[in-house]
């Protein structure tokens, strides 16, 4: 697989994983139909989005930029890769291990969406899923590293990591957002206590997946 092609299907793991992320009620898209609910405004629906979309693309953000951060560092870019990719897997095995929620979200108001926003995906590891994906990605950029500024190197990575963690959230907010309003508009809350599905496991799963997928394609 050359470098454009691997380029192209790393972006693409970054929307699927947003589309995936927004599915996932644990990222909060209930909360926005709650709030519509009770204000009786559709309006509120977006707002509650809206706050959730901005909570998340934080999140992302914190996590990624330390890490674009560390990049300069070229000849332990491997290092770090593994490193990232064997916490991902350890969180996945813990979130396996240690089913409960964290309680500290209860504690959250509901009208602080963008705060429980940015404490959910940081306590489920939505944006450490991005790492692997997102190392990835910079090690498709070319740039002579023996030559490069570390400065402009920095900056770039940098620049790449923002630009994940908008293009993750937007599809996140995306899909979380269609399902909020399809609950909204025709399905209503009975639905998520009689027809939504468990996704804590498959959540889990995932995060030892992307970590596994990481450690075999490194090079």
């Amino acid at each position: 697989m050359d470098e454009i092609t691997t380029a192209a299907a790393l972006w693409w793991a970054v929307v699927a994983s947003g589309l995936y992320h927004g599915v996932n009620p644990g990222m909060g898209w209930p909360l926005a139909v709650s709030s519509a609910l009770m204000d009786r405004q559709y309006s509120a629906l977006y707002k509650a989005l809206g706050a959730l979309a901005f909570g998340h693309v934080l999140a992302m953000t914190a996590i990624l930029l330390p890490f674009s951060a560390l990049l300069f560092l070229a000849e332990w870019q491997r290092e770090i890769q593994i490193a990232a990719a064997l916490l991902v897997v350890a969180l996945g095995v813990y979130l396996l291990i240690n089913r409960r929620h964290p309680r500290f979200l209860s504690r959250v108001p509901p009208s602080r969406l963008a705060l429980w926003s940015f404490l959910a995906a940081m306590a489920h590891g939505a944006g450490l899923m991005l790492v692997p994906i997102f190392l990835g990605i910079c090690s498709t950029i070319e740039s002579d590293t023996g030559h490069a500024a570390a400065a402009a190197l920095m900056a770039s990575n940098m620049g790449t990591a923002l630009l994940v963690a908008l293009l993750h959230t937007s599809a996140m907010a995306l899909s979380g957002g269609a399902i909020a309003i399809g609950v909204y508009h025709w399905l209503g809350l009975k639905f998520l206590r009689q027809g939504w599905f468990n996704l804590d496991i498959v959540w889990a799963l995932s995060l030892v997946l992307v970590g596994v997928i990481s450690l075999a394609t490194l090079h």
